[in-house]
C-alpha cells in the first residue's frame, strides 16, 4: 500500500479519519494525500474573464491555506509523514470530486469520516460514503467520529468464502503487519446456511500458500441475526478495523446489513469499516 487519500469537510467529525489515515501512512511509509472538495457556484451567465479567473485562483488559495491549518491543528503533535500532499478541488458533488482525485492520483485506499454535519451535501454520512463504497475503484475506509487509531491490535475480516477474499486479506495484512496486529477471519452464518468444514479448510490452505502471516486465526459463529451478532462480536473482541468485501452483484455487506446500509453503518459500526473491491487497487 503506497498511497492513501483522505477527504475532509474541515468538521470535527472528520478528524478521526485523518488520524487513522496519518497513523497508517506513518507505519507503512506511504504517501498521504489530504483532500478538500469545495463548491463555490458561479453564475452560468458569468463570463470567463481575468476577474473570474482571479477570483477562482483566490478561492483555491483560501481553501489550500484552510486545509493546511486544519492539518497543522490536528497533526502537530503526531509523527511526521514525510510524503504528504494537500489538495483542493472544486466540484458541486463531493463524491465526484473525490472520485476525480482517485482517478488522478491512483491511491490504494480512500479514508473518510462518518457522522458528518454537512446536511446539504451529506458529505461524510450518506451519499458520499456510500457513493465511494459503490463507485471507488480502490478500498474505502469509513471512520466513525469517536475512534482512536492507536494502537491497532485486532483486524477482523468477515468472509463468505469467495476467491476475492484472498486479495482483500492480502491487503489487510499489509496494514496489520507494521502494527504487529492480529487478524481474525470470521464467518457468521445461520444454521440453515451452514457451510461445510471443507470451505474453511480450503480458505486456510489457500492463505497458508499465498499469505504467510502467523498472527491470523479463523472463527465460525452461528447466529440467526447475522448483523446483530457481528456487532456483538466486534464489541467483545475490541476490533480496530472491520474488513469486508464489496462487489456489485453479491455483497457480504448487504448480507450483514440487510437494512438500509447508511442506517446500519451508523447503528452497528462504532469502529472503522474497510471495504475492499473485487479487482481493486
Amino acid at each position: 500500500m503506497k498511497t492513501i487519500l483522505y477527504a475532509t469537510d474541515y468538521s470535527q467529525n472528520s478528524v478521526a479519519a485523518l488520524l487513522y489515515a496519518h497513523t497508517i501512512c506513518f507505519k507503512l511509509k506511504a504517501k498521504l494525500l489530504i483532500l478538500h472538495v469545495f463548491d463555490e457556484p458561479m453564475s452560468l451567465a458569468t463570463k470567463v474573464s481575468l476577474a473570474y479567473l482571479k477570483k477562482e485562483q483566490e478561492l483555491y488559495e483560501m481553501h489550500q491555506m484552510k486545509l493546511e491549518a486544519f492539518c497543522y491543528e490536528h497533526l502537530k503533535d503526531r509523527p511526521i509523514v514525510t510524503d504528504r500532499q494537500v489538495i483542493t478541488l472544486e466540484n458541486r458533488s463531493s463524491t465526484d470530486g473525490i472520485l476525480e482525485a482517485i482517478v488522478t492520483h491512483s491511491p490504494d485506499m480512500v479514508a473518510v469520516g462518518t457522522k458528518g454535519v454537512s446536511a446539504l451535501k451529506e458529505f461524510l454520512l450518506g451519499s458520499t460514503a456510500i457513493g465511494l463504497i459503490k463507485k471507488a475503484p480502490c478500498s474505502v475506509l469509513t471512520v466513525p467520529q469517536y475512534t482512536s487509531p492507536a494502537p491497532l491490535k485486532t483486524l477482523v475480516y468477515a468472509t463468505d468464502f469467495e476467491e476475492a477474499d484472498i486479495f482483500a486479506i492480502r491487503q489487510l495484512v499489509k496494514i496489520a503487519k507494521p502494527f504487529k496486529a492480529a487478524i481474525k477471519i470470521v464467518h457468521i452464518t445461520t444454521k440453515a446456511e451452514y457451510e461445510e468444514d471443507r470451505k474453511v479448510a480450503w480458505l486456510k490452505k489457500i492463505l497458508e500458500q499465498k499469505i504467510n502471516y502467523k498472527p491470523m486465526g479463523f472463527e465460525r459463529i452461528f447466529s440467526e441475526d447475522i448483523s446483530k451478532e457481528l456487532h456483538a462480536y466486534m464489541e467483545r473482541s475490541e476490533v480496530s478495523i472491520l474488513g469486508m468485501l464489496e462487489r456489485k452483484d453479491s455483497s457480504l455487506l448487504r448480507k450483514f446489513f440487510h437494512k438500509d446500509l447508511v442506517i446500519a453503518m451508523e447503528s452497528y459500526l462504532t469502529i472503522p469499516l474497510l471495504c475492499f473491491k473485487v479487482g481493486g487497487l
